[in-house]
């Protein structure tokens, strides 16, 4: 690996709201055709670094000033371009961005599992990484804007077992971590058989009986070596991946919500149906309730009994979803649900059988495509982060004369890779 070499040119001024980019690729030929398409894109401010850092702990140095986008160059060494990756998505510094010669889907996986979050293919089409640096852009102004918002706490409950609490939450948080760009944490309460992991294609090493079992010790630090990392940026603390006979004291819960509060913006728990968890912060009047049931006898007769005994004060900070919603139900009409409920249903989430069937087969988050599901899970978590629920579409203006897709093209590789491991 070659010394360190800090020779950079300045390609465009920095403007007030400009994208700052770090541009590193040894070769000279790959990373000036790169700085060519973004010199088209306005507002950018690039600087261009001839080599790699020679050492991992050169790489603070090398990146000392702040950038929103630092974009690498794979095809010199694509093993310690993998190494710099790493490193950077850990430290959660900025959006990294990767580029090959090489259409090459798995090599595409991997470095999205590793936190990259586009893999751009030489050549490059410039409306193409327009469309990437508007994704960053977009992402950089929600977080300025959320800086405004505290920290919340989204804790999701099912009124009884099947009814797609954990599908609903882990697709929120995907939802909630792309639409905010703040930095939001999953975990999975539903012990001892919690399976979030699974609706979001992952494999993981620790989990929350890692955390909880011995709470005493339970800090940021600690929190975060347990932690997964999903391509979306949503890091996730998942249920135990076997049986668990785990038994946990409310104290531990209420001490791993601190930790959790106290690192991340915000904080998704996912708890099934577990109202033995009531006597916790689970249920501090604080937590935003979303609680999760379907149009059936069985379901509308626990909720109303849940809200009754426990939720009937809570305001705007209980919101019921219904899910596998369909308009004309055979057992009750609107009217009658509303009833049931003491209270209008704010979410409903329509019933696709094949949308939901291909997810499960796939493992691949609904929250990434463009479907009438995502479509109200991504209205949920733009109002939870104090957004519009609908973003307003631009009009008169298209970079490049080119529609963008509504979804990051994440997607494409996530339906095709095997599980993202922790």
């Amino acid at each position: 690996m070659p010394i360190l070499d800090l020779i950079s040119v300045d390609l465009i001024s920095a403007a007030p709201g400009a994208l700052s980019i770090a541009l590193i690729d040894p070769d000279d030929q790959r990373r000036e055709e790169v700085a060519g398409a973004l010199a088209v894109f306005p507002g950018a401010a690039v600087r261009e670094h001839a080599s790699f850092p020679a050492d991992l702990d050169d790489l603070p140095r090398m990146l000392e000033q702040h950038y929103d986008v630092i974009l690498i160059g794979l095809d010199s060494d694509p093993e310690y371009a993998f190494e710099l990756v790493e490193s950077l998505c850990a430290c959660n510094i900025a959006t990294v961005m990767v580029y090959s010669a090489q259409n090459c889907l798995e090599l595409a996986i991997r470095f999205m599992r590793a936190g990259a979050r586009e893999f751009l293919t030489l050549p490059l089409l410039h409306a193409e990484m327009a469309d990437a640096l508007e994704r960053v852009s977009s992402c950089r102004s929600a977080k300025l804007q959320g800086r405004k918002t505290p920290k919340k706490l989204f804790v999701f409950l099912g009124s009884k077992g099947g009814c797609g609490v954990t599908t609903i939450a882990s697709n929120f948080a995907v939802a909630l971590a792309l639409e905010s760009g703040q930095r939001t944490l999953l975990i999975d309460l539903g012990l001892p058989l919690g399976d979030a992991t699974l609706n979001l294609g992952m494999v993981t090493e620790y989990s929350t009986a890692n955390a909880l079992q011995d709470s005493s010790r339970l800090d940021a630090n600690f929190l975060r070596s347990l932690l997964a990392k999903h391509s979306s940026g949503l890091a996730v603390l998942p249920a135990p991946g076997e049986f668990s006979l785990l038994q946990v004291a409310p104290d531990a819960i209420d001490k791993l919500l601190v930790v959790a509060r106290q690192s991340f913006d915000y904080v998704v728990v996912d708890i099934g149906s577990r109202i033995d968890l009531k006597d916790t912060a689970l249920f501090d009047e604080s937590a935003s309730l979303y609680l999760i049931t379907q149009v059936g006898v069985s379901e509308l007769r626990n909720s109303n009994r849940l809200i009754s005994q426990f939720f009937s004060a809570r305001g705007r900070r209980l919101q019921i979803v219904l899910n596998r919603y369909t308009h004309h139900s055979l057992l009750f009409d609107d009217q009658q649900i509303t009833k049931a409920l003491t209270r209008p249903a704010l979410w409903k989430i329509p019933d696709d059988y094949a949308i939901a069937r291909r997810i499960r087969n796939t493992a691949a988050p609904v929250a990434l495509e463009d479907s009438p599901i995502s479509k109200v899970i991504h209205q949920m978590a733009r109002t939870a982060c104090g957004l519009s629920a609908n973003p307003e579409k631009k009009k008169g203006f298209s970079l490049f004369g080119r529609k963008k897709d509504p979804w990051p093209p994440v997607r494409l590789l996530l339906e095709a890779a095997e599980p993202v491991e922790g």
